[in-house]
Order: structure tokens, then sequence, then C-alpha cells
């Protein structure tokens, strides 16, 4: 059950109260998934069960748990928690709509996304055409989809010789102040799109076939081993969803949870734990399935035309005040 506090009627309130009767509406079930995720540094230790608890990033590992369980559609809006600084779109402390729904693709889920978004757009603003910080948007489908290889030169302006050769793109990271040494290229890449790709994404934009270096979680692309079948969506020069075909290969899971924790060791202080009973969940059977996470905050802040996240959050982390 959740409880959404309403502060008046207003545009950030309608919008927080239509996702869940849009997700409900299509057969998903609302959950509330606890459960000790990876974070940053912030941990407790739990005495009646006896052992470490820790703010958590997302809801994911949960939720899938349910699609074992035999759960075909289950949702969640939930607060999560990222260490990944503050800036005017991002809190340590957010609020993300989170799906998942077994017998679906990435692609299935862009549709949805994009027949979502429309239709939180048009109840709240009764329009598809939003004017953001002077900016005009249109919401009107289809929106565009790119590889994010074919974004860095479409959109990026880089030469299809610097993406397709790693020491040209390794050269060209450089040039524009990314490190480079013991990054995996499929980080170098996605570091450029965020550099010369990202901000330009004004208009509704999904990016997809994401390096797996930089999608542990996801299910590897038929075509080429080295991508994955995953997508994310940009309006305004930022992210709003992130989604993917799930990985339910139990032995894949564990290489690519190996190699996670085996960053996290040489110091990637993003990369994920072990769970091995999240592997063992998937040696039970997950049926194929796709999942996506929404940001409130930012999708808010777009349809309210407010430039800060901290214009959206009722108690936005801020530094103290010094004498």
């Amino acid at each position: 059950m959740f409880v959404i506090l309403c502060m008046a009627d207003s545009p950030r309130s309608r919008g927080n109260a239509l996702f869940p009767g849009y997700s409900a509406g299509t057969g998903c079930l609302t959950v509330g998934a606890s459960g000790h995720t990876i974070s940053l540094e912030k941990k407790t230790f739990h005495n009646a069960v006896g052992i470490d608890l820790y703010l958590r990033i997302a809801p994911e590992l949960y939720l899938k748990r349910l699609l074992v369980g035999g759960f075909e559609r289950v949702f969640e809006i939930n607060r999560n928690f990222r260490n990944e600084g503050i800036s005017f779109q991002h809190n340590p402390e957010f609020t993300m709509l989170e799906f998942y729904q077994a017998y679906a693709t990435y692609e299935d889920l862009m549709t949805f996304t994009e027949e979502m978004v429309c239709w939180v757009a048009q109840e709240v603003n009764g329009s598809l055409h939003l004017s953001f910080q002077d900016r005009e948007i249109d919401l009107s489908p289809p929106w565009p989809r790119y590889r994010l290889s074919d974004a860095l030169v479409a959109i990026g302006g880089l030469e299809g010789s610097e993406v397709e050769d790693e020491e040209k793109l390794r050269t060209k990271a450089e040039t524009l102040g990314i490190t480079t040494a013991g990054q995996e290229s499929g980080k170098v890449l996605t570091k450029l799109f965020d550099i010369l790709v990202e901000p330009k994404l004004e208009q509704p934009t999904f990016i997809t076939h994401y390096p797996i270096d930089v999608s542990p979680l996801s299910r590897r692309n038929e075509e080429d081993p080295s991508l994955v079948d995953r997508f994310e969506l940009f309006i305004g020069g930022y992210e709003i969803a992130n989604g993917f075909s799930e990985l339910n290969d139990p032995i894949d899971q564990r290489e690519r949870f190996l190699q996670q924790v085996a960053a996290r060791e040489a110091g990637d202080e993003e990369a994920h734990f072990m769970d091995d009973d999240y592997i063992r969940a998937l040696e039970y059977g997950m049926p194929p399935a796709a999942g996506e996470g929404v940001g409130i905050d930012r999708l808010v802040m777009l349809l309210t035309d407010l430039p800060s996240i901290r214009e959206v959050i009722l108690f936005p982390h801020l530094r103290p005040e010094r004498s």
C-alpha cells in the first residue's frame, strides 16, 4: 500500500497519483519490496537477524524474485539512495517507478513507456506539447530510436572509425578529459555519450544497445554478445528512464557478478556485490522478462517546467549551513 503526499492540487501531486493508476490499469501488482541492496557506505546492523542492511539503490532484484514466484507483472513506486553527488538533476534520495513484466522484451517496454508518458502528460497538462526552460518539447509519438554507437556519430559528431576502433576511441576520450586507464571500452563509450550526446537530446529519444560492460543485469543481444538489449529514454537533455530485457541465465549472471566484485575490489565503488540468494532464485527459473525504472522527480520537473530537482522534492539534501 502506498500513501501519496499531495500538497494542494498541483501538477506534482496529480502526476504522482496518476502513475500507479496507469500501471495498475495494465494488470500490474503493486508491491512494497524491501530488501538490502547495494549502496555506498551507508549501512546498519539488524540486531534481531544478525545481518548488515544497506540503503538500497533500487528494488530490482527483489521485484524480479516475484517474477520467479509466479507474479507476471509487478511495480513499485519507491525511494532509492545513490551517492552520486548533488546537481540540478541529482539528489541522493529520489523517487522511482520500477516495474517488471514477464514474457516481454525491452522493445515492448519502449512502446509502453511512450504510451505511459504521453498519457500522464495529457492528464497533467492537457497537451503533448510542453514548454521546458524556454524550449518547446513535443511528446507526440513515435519517438526516434538510436543505437548508442550510431548516436555518437549522428548526434555526437564522432567519426565511425572512432567508435569502432578502441584505440581511436580512447584517444578521443582523453582529448575530452576522460580518464581511460583501467576503464573497459564500454565505459569509455558511455562516458563519451554523456558528454557529446546526452545534452543534445531535448526531444524524447530512445537510445538502445548499450555495452555489456555497463549493464550487468541485462540480457545479451543475440546478434552482438558485446551489447545488451537495453534502452534509456532522454527528454530535455537528461535521462528519464532505463529499461532492458532481463538476464535470466544464472550461470551468466554469476559470472557478471564476479566481474563486478573484481571491479569493486579494484576501486569501482558503483560495482555490484555478489548476491548468491538472487542467483539461487534464478536457478529455480525466472521467465523471460523485461523491466524498467522511471525517474519520477525528473519527469515532474519536465511536466512542471522546473529547472532543478530541488524544486520537486519537499526536503532536498543540501550542504549544512556554515557560521
